[in-house]
């Protein structure tokens, strides 16, 4: 850092500590305010969308929520910034995942404020609906608080090719019978494409079944019972692939963990004291997910 910006590194790191780790008691702290904000704005968001049957004798209702909305933005504009200017290396955080997600949930509001036309525009209204729900990607702000989420995410990340290979193996299936249940169905009942057959086969191999489209057909009612049997049969297969990686993230975990007194190691995740001398263990150092 040059000379006419050293007097920065000193707010750069208590920012940094205050935001990006939470084992003090002050980042402690600061996690429960974010937390904390983060749910209170998808909460009042939800109530936003039906403010005006829920207080039909306030009229300006939808005013006082745009005011907590503008709060909102405020707040999060502000963390966003700290994050920014207190991350070591300064393209890191606004392009990981958290920082994308941080942007597009304060970008709705500023976009409203300065083209003010979107508000009256008929034509975009579903646009704005859009700019409104972007604001609910807030609750995925939540994800950066989890530690354990850090599991999950890295078990995914083990087995995403096995899990790739397998939806591509279900892709497949549900191309080939949408197409034979296409011509099963000779094009009638629902089975107008091959779009609708292949949605009809992706809602029957899930086993969900909503009735909205059905064989008539013998040779459709057959294929519908396979494709049901195979569903049942795969439905377990990426739950088990998943299920597996987490397993071994978990060993991994209670494995890292070991008593600096007897030295015996196997201690769960969130054990507190050894299981065999009692003595106070570290604090858990598994990697959460980039933040």
């Amino acid at each position: 850092m040059s000379q006419d910006f050293r007097f920065l590194a000193s707010p750069r790191r208590r920012c940094y500590a205050l935001l990006f780790e939470h084992r003090t008691r002050s980042g402690r702290r600061m996690e429960t305010f974010w937390i904390v904000a983060s749910l209170l704005s998808v909460f009042i968001l939800f109530f936003e969308s039906s403010a005006t049957d829920l207080f039909p004798n306030t009229p300006d209702i939808l005013w006082r929520f745009g005011l907590a909305e503008a709060a909102f933005t405020a707040l999060f504009t502000v963390e966003y910034v700290l994050r920014v200017f207190s991350s070591p290396r300064k393209t890191r955080y606004p392009l990981s995942f958290f920082g994308i997600i941080d942007l597009l949930t304060i970008l709705p509001m500023y976009i409203i404020w300065l083209i003010p036309s979107f508000g009256t525009a008929t034509d975009l209204i579903v646009l704005i609906r859009l700019l409104r729900i972007l604001r609910v990607l807030r609750v995925l702000k939540l994800l950066r608080y989890m530690s354990d989420a850090g599991i999950l995410w890295r078990s995914l990340m083990r087995a995403k090719r096995k899990l790739g290979i397998f939806f591509g193996f279900v892709a497949i299936i549900l191309c080939l019978f949408g197409g034979l249940m296409f011509a099963a169905e000779g094009g009638k009942d629902g089975f107008t494409s091959l779009g609708a057959s292949v949605y009809w086969a992706v809602v029957t191999l899930t086993t969900v079944g909503y009735g909205d489209i059905t064989p008539h057909t013998a040779i459709g009612r057959m294929l519908a019972s396979v494709l049901i049997l195979l569903g049942y049969s795969i439905i377990a297969v990426p739950t088990g692939i998943l299920t597996a990686y987490m397993s071994q993230e978990l060993e991994k975990g209670r494995a890292a963990r070991s008593c600096q007194t007897c030295l015996h190691s196997g201690h769960e995740i969130d054990a507190k004291f050894c299981a065999h001398c009692g003595a106070v263990l570290a604090s858990e150092t598994s990697q959460p997910i980039e933040k």
